[in-house]
């Protein structure tokens, strides 16, 4: 045998690359049986059977987009929670809503985010980051038994070293605080400013998956939501983040349109019961929590909606559709990123085309480059249908908010993509309350003034490669 080492090598080689594809087809069976959407089950099942020696690490990373509970939901198995949740269910009773029976949106979201429409809510409209960080950081300091704290990106600058401090304060003084991050989000985060929480008493915690062995490299899902429970009386969800640039501090995009909401009343509870499970499946403790119903004299009517991957449904996105379908006059969406799937699609399609009012706000400028792009390969299927697109010019839009006929606005962190769709962990507030609505719509036509109206050319006359560019950077819309 002249050549043995090269033969021996040789099949080394073969055997290596049957392997990748014996594993690509086993992982093909999984992609089969799991992804939630034809286009990415598709996408998957090509590429593993191709390229599995490319695809495998890449579905290994990005591949799951179903959360199960088995994994992810001891909570389900906890009786102290189970009890928790339905006393306080039962709690919201004496302020629940009846919902007529042609009102089907709110019927829809009530089934879908498991919570009740309550009355005897207060909300707060919170315009851009330094108004609704003043209310915030006005509730921490006024905290005298605990603060519930969740945010998706916490960063080591001049807000968040803020923000550390006033949770170190409070918590020096007696007060339980309870602070979730997200582990992808907030990578940044550096490991002496959690040391620094923990040392004044602060239970720190990440929200990942990675609590098993056999999950260390899934990246998918993320805890998208933002809040701030205090005692059980106040609370904040929106779309900020705590970091200079939500403040506008970011010589790079200018100005931060930016848009949060506070709380008091039922809806506390709601959100508190979210944060709960949430803090349950990171750290397997549950803490003693106040859920006293506080009915508040203003008595406007409001309701939490969480989603997330967990859902038996993909819960956003039925959302959305359903309110582009029971809309009659007005559908105005404000979204930092506009890559809606098929169904979305096809719902705002509809209402437009019936006479709806269709709007959708979006960015100017670019913070993530690929959702940029895709939101340009859109055009020709929403424009020439009568769905308008607006692009906001002062700053840099990152607000998730919407507004549906005069009868119903939401504030949320959930937005037009498919990680909120289907991979992220959101939370939003609906209300019904007619002076709240007008805020909202009040606050919508200002922003409208600083917006410039899209047209469908300014994707088809641009050049053959920035228009290829959009449309292979929406092949990537699963994962972005």
């Amino acid at each position: 045998m002249l050549f043995p080492d090269f033969e021996i090598n040789t099949w080394w080689g073969i055997a290596a690359l049957a392997a990748f594809y014996v594993v690509g087809i086993l992982h093909m069976l999984h992609a089969l049986m799991h992804v939630r959407t034809s286009q990415g089950t598709i996408a998957w099942v090509i590429s593993l059977l191709t390229v599995p020696f490319l695809a495998l690490p890449m579905y290994w990373l990005l591949g799951r987009t179903r959360f199960s509970r088995d994994i992810g939901g001891r909570r389900e198995k906890d009786s102290r929670l189970a009890r928790i949740a339905g006393s306080m269910h039962r709690q919201l009773r004496h302020c629940e809503v009846d919902i007529p029976e042609d009102d089907g949106f709110e019927r829809a979201a009530r089934l879908l985010g498991g919570l009740p429409f309550t009355r005897g809510n207060e909300l707060e409209l919170l315009i851009d980051g330094d108004v609704a960080f003043e209310r915030i950081f006005e509730t921490i300091h006024q905290a005298e038994n605990y603060l519930c704290v969740n945010f998706f990106i916490v960063k080591n600058d001049t807000l968040g070293t803020k923000f550390q401090e006033a949770l170190i304060e409070r918590a020096k003084a007696g007060v339980r605080v309870y602070f979730l991050f997200d582990e992808i989000g907030s990578y940044k985060l550096p490991r002496h400013y959690l040391r620094q929480m923990r040392a004044a008493g602060i239970e720190c915690c990440s929200f990942g998956i990675n609590r098993f062995w056999w999950s260390r490299l899934q990246l998918n899902f993320r805890n998208h939501r933002k809040i701030v429970v205090a005692d059980g009386k106040t609370a904040f969800i929106g779309g900020l983040n705590v970091g200079d640039e939500y403040l506008g501090r970011d010589q790079s995009f200018g100005g931060w349109r930016d848009t949060h909401l506070k709380m008091r009343g039922p809806t506390v509870q709601a959100v508190q019961l979210v944060f709960l499970e949430d803090w349950f499946w990171a750290s397997n403790k549950v803490p003693d929590l106040h859920w006293d119903t506080r009915p508040e004299s203003a008595d406007q009517i409001a309701a939490i909606i969480p989603t997330g991957p967990a859902d038996p449904l993909d819960s956003w996105q039925l959302v959305v559709a359903e309110a582009a379908n029971t809309s009659r006059k007005r559908l105005w969406i404000a979204t930092p990123y506009f890559v809606p799937d098929e169904g979305v699609l096809t719902a705002l399609q509809t209402a437009a085309i019936r006479g709806v009012d269709v709007r959708i706000l979006i960015p100017a400028k670019a913070d993530q480059l690929l959702i940029w792009l895709s939101a340009f390969s859109y055009y020709e299927q929403s424009i020439p249908f009568g769905v308008k697109l607006y692009t906001y010019q002062n700053g840099f839009l990152h607000q998730k908010v919407m507004l549906i006929d005069g009868r119903l606005a939401a504030v949320g962190t959930a937005n037009l993509d498919n990680r909120s769709f289907r991979l992220n962990f959101e939370i939003t507030a609906f209300s019904a309350d007619q002076k709240f609505v007008r805020e909202v719509e009040a606050m919508l036509v200002k922003d409208f003034t600083h917006s410039r109206e899209a047209r469908v050319e300014e994707f088809t006359g641009r050049s053959f490669l920035f228009r290829a560019a959009c449309r292979a950077a929406r092949l990537l819309a699963p994962i972005q």
